[in-house]
């Protein structure tokens, strides 16, 4: 007959392996998450839009921080977004800028990739784009963005990516 101490040890045993299998269980998505970079956007206070981004990519599992300011001209000309790619809010995330409702897809992709670039922008508000939900979905791409140039790097209607 087994002593008590022998089989408080063997369920001991039995209980760590569950919890070691758990955690390993649990690991792969708290070390993807872990490893997902912070995104600083800078946008308007009285925008709405630009909230529903920064909860687009939030919901995404990024850590998103919001400074906000009635004038971008300033961190545009800084980041060197170009005018004519302008949009409603600009971010920073692990050394690209993201201008406009970029979707996180894309901005995955672009980390993933790690083109030499400055970043990636959606001109204006598409309707359909994260953040610009409701209404009829536009067709939009997200350029491609960099000292020696621009190209196309995704294409959207609303928020499918059709390539």
């Amino acid at each position: 007959m087994s002593s008590p101490s022998i089989v408080h040890s063997r369920s001991l045993t039995r209980r760590s392996a569950l919890g070691i299998a758990a955690l390993a269980l649990v690991m792969p998505s708290v070390s993807a998450f872990a490893q997902t970079p912070a995104i600083l956007v800078q946008k308007d206070p009285n925008c709405g839009c630009c909230s529903g981004w920064a909860r687009h990519l939030k919901e995404a599992g990024f850590a998103v921080t919001t400074q906000e300011t009635t004038d971008l001209r300033p961190v545009r000309k800084r980041l060197g977004v170009p005018a004519d790619l302008a949009a409603c809010h600009t971010a920073e995330v692990d050394g690209y800028v993201l201008e406009g409702h970029v979707p996180v897809v894309a901005v995955r992709r672009l980390l993933e990739k790690r083109p030499t670039a400055i970043g990636l922008a959606v001109p204006g508000m598409p309707a359909g784009s994260p953040g610009m939900e409701g209404g009829t979905p536009q067709r939009y791409d997200v350029v491609l963005f960099g000292r020696t140039g621009r190209q196309p790097f995704m294409h959207y209607v609303g928020s499918e990516n059709i390539g």
